[in-house]
Order: C-alpha cells, then structure tokens, then sequence
C-alpha cells in the first residue's frame, strides 16, 4: 500500500480577484477542488448538519430555508464572544468535510482547497503550497462594486479584514493573475498544475 498522499494546494486570494473562476478552472482540468464557502452554505442550507446547533446557540436565526444570514449576521457582528461561539459550531464541522473530501481523493496527485480566508484565519498552515489568485487594484474594485448590494463602505470593510493583497502574493508559492483574459488565466492555471507535478514525480 503506499502512503504517498495528494500535494495540497491552498488557492486564495481577497475580494474581487476572480478565485471561483480560477477555482473553477482547476475542476475543469480534473483537480479535485474542495470550497469552503460552498461547504458552509451547505451546513448552514436546508437541512444542514449544524443548523440545528445554531438555533440552539441563536435562537430565532433559522428556518425552513436553514440558516437566515441576515439574522445571524445581526446576532454576532460586533460580538466577539458571539462570534467566537458560532466559529465554534462551523469550523470542526468545515474541518470534517474537509478531512472527508481528502479521504475521497487520497488517490490524487494534486487537490485545491479553495479558502477565502487561507491566510487570516491560519488555514495555510495545513497546506502544502499557496496560490494566490490576484488582479490591479482598480479591476478587482470595479468588479466588487458592480456586485448587488456592495457599496464603498462595504468594499472597504471587507478589505480591511483581509491580508493586503501584496502581503499574500509575497507569502505564496504561485501567484495566477486574472486581469488578462481567460485564455491567459487558463494558461497560469495549467502551468501551476505542470510545476506541481513535477514535484511530485506525476
């Protein structure tokens, strides 16, 4: 039996700069990818496993349609110790899917996991690579305010809490542009895959 293992490959980058495309990309080239935000709005969705703990701890911020997120945003923003109990209840059961989809792919050369916050919330840590998806400053604010419902404020709150984009291309071990065109992205995307099989003899 062998005991190699898939390379892990953290693929992140802040607000705006085109990761579910590149994340996407990577699932079109046959990498399994797994995404942590999809992850959560599935444990938080109808039927989710951790929904029930939530109303529990918030009560009223869940229903038929599972979590409401305005309500629970409304329950722990501003609330360090609110906050602190709900990341409580979504990080081990994230951490589980996550340890269950790399079981699944034990088999794989290479799997992407697709975290927003790879960097900020410690995540990196349990990678074997870093890549980072980036674009010019004023590409990633317009496609952030052409969002439903962005406004300047809200961009630049969101900013705020994340890693200064430099800051995250300076620590990664790839870096996949998406100002170009697709074509170009695609093209990074295939070379990561070509650099990290050649590391790992596939």
């Amino acid at each position: 039996m062998s005991d190699r293992r898939p390379l892990i490959l953290g693929l992140t980058g802040s607000i705006g700069m085109g990761k579910s495309t590149v994340a996407a990309m990577f699932a079109d080239a046959g990498v399994p990818v797994f995404d942590a935000d999809a992850t959560v709005h599935a444990l938080q969705g109808p039927g989710g496993r951790i929904v029930t703990a939530i109303e529990a701890r918030f009560p009223d911020t869940t229903g038929p349609d599972g979590v409401d997120r305005t309500a629970l945003g409304e329950a722990v923003i501003g609330k360090p110790e609110e906050f602190a109990a709900l990341e409580a209840i979504v990080h081990p059961a994230v951490a589980e899917e996550r340890e269950a989809f790399l079981a699944a792919h034990a088999g794989a050369p290479l799997v992407v996991l697709d975290v927003p916050l790879l960097f900020e919330a410690g995540g990196w840590q349990a990678v074997d690579k870093i890549a980072v998806v980036s674009a010019a400053p004023d590409v990633q604010r317009a496609r952030v305010l052409a969002r439903p419902g962005m406004t300047q404020v809200r961009f630049e709150a969101i900013l705020a809490k994340q890693l200064p984009d430099a800051e995250k291309r300076a620590r990664a071990d790839f870096v996949i542009p998406t100002d170009g065109s697709l074509d170009a992205t695609r093209a990074e995307v295939g070379r990561v895959i070509a650099c990290v099989a050649r590391t790992t003899g596939g």
